[in-house]
């Protein structure tokens, strides 16, 4: 583990190779079956709840009904501020290009100019996950099965996870913290 400021980062994400596989994979992490939806941070709901009206026509029917019933967010059994899920599958934000890729529909109206809301920093951050300690925060590479077109095409290109994600741990963590991440991994890398 690398210490910087309150966080422990595992080695991992700085020696894996990663480099999301959207034609292969389909965008499986927004649309994975499981038991909850996407972890929100502070102020994450609010956001949520401001983009609504702005995506709410891109939102499936079935989505828009369970957002009319329990709203863009719930509780886990965690206890964690989580995003809607439909079904035990997609996420209530979750739609579909042509060619079946799961795609985010916060995310195509901040890049289409719709809004200044981005997607929550948990799932920019996939497939790095951040838990929340009382004194620290820990930042660790999820590694599940539907990444694995993501491991294989970032070992192709040698491109480490940390690299990859350069831009959501810069807004998650900021600019210092993540060139003190940076400056680690190249005197790792010379050992």
């Amino acid at each position: 583990m690398i210490q910087i400021g309150d966080t422990l980062v595992s080695f991992d994400v700085i020696e894996s190779k990663f480099i999301c596989n959207l034609s292969a994979c389909k965008g499986a992490c927004c649309f994975a079956e499981g038991a909850s939806g996407a972890p929100l941070e502070k102020g994450e709901l609010k956001d949520m709840l401001d983009v609504l009206p702005v995506v709410w026509d891109s939102l499936s029917s079935e989505a828009q009904e369970v957002v009319s019933q329990q709203s863009v967010a719930y509780i886990d059994p965690d206890g964690d501020d989580v995003v809607s899920i439909v079904g035990e599958k997609d996420c209530v934000f979750t739609c579909y290009d042509e060619k079946g890729i799961c795609q985010c529909t916060i995310e195509k109206a901040y890049r289409e100019g719709r809004t200044m809301i981005q997607k929550p920093i948990s799932c920019r951050l996939y497939p790095i996950r951040v838990s929340r300690y009382d004194t620290f925060q820990a930042v660790n590479y999820h590694r599940w099965k539907i990444c694995k077109s993501g491991e294989t095409l970032g070992r192709k290109e040698g491109l480490p996870l940390y690299k990859f994600l350069k831009e959501p741990l810069i807004r998650k963590f900021g600019v210092e913290w993540y060139e003190e991440l940076d400056r680690f991994a190249d005197e790792w890398g010379r050992q």
